[in-house]
């Protein structure tokens, strides 16, 4: 988890380059599921790095999208649920200070982790995302 002063698509464009460089640079391939945000998007690799660099990127990472009216689907928007609830349910002083508390808090969530009682069937999916 990262925090930052602003979520543009640059800011992205530098993460995914972090995680196919340090987190799995021995990686084939990096699947990504994303959230329909604007910028969620390759495009942005070019506006960040050269060409050779970006395309190099952009075919280490498979994307992958929520349904666009289906947050209830996405797991991830559970956990930003439970962050802000339990992380961010106050003013925090400063950037420094939200990157401390916010690293506390994966920390803690990371060792002690929730599980999803997925109840959805890929029948269920099928019928009602038709």
């Amino acid at each position: 988890m990262s925090v930052c002063d602003q979520h543009c698509g640059v800011d992205v464009a530098e993460r995914l380059a972090y995680l196919a460089s340090e987190v799995y640079p021995n990686a084939e391939k990096i699947i990504l599921v994303c959230d329909n945000l604007k910028t969620h998007a390759a495009h942005f690799l070019y506006e960040r790095f050269s060409p050779e660099e970006a395309h190099r990127l952009k075919e280490r990472f498979e994307w992958h999208f929520t349904p666009e009216h289906g947050s209830w689907l996405n797991i991830a928007e559970c956990e930003l649920s439970v962050l802000s609830r339990q992380c961010l349910n106050r003013r925090l002083a400063d950037l420094d200070t939200l990157k401390a508390e916010v690293g506390a808090w994966e920390k803690e969530r990371n060792a002690h982790p929730a599980k999803v009682n997925w109840q959805f069937t890929i029948k269920d999916a099928r019928t009602k995302l038709k």
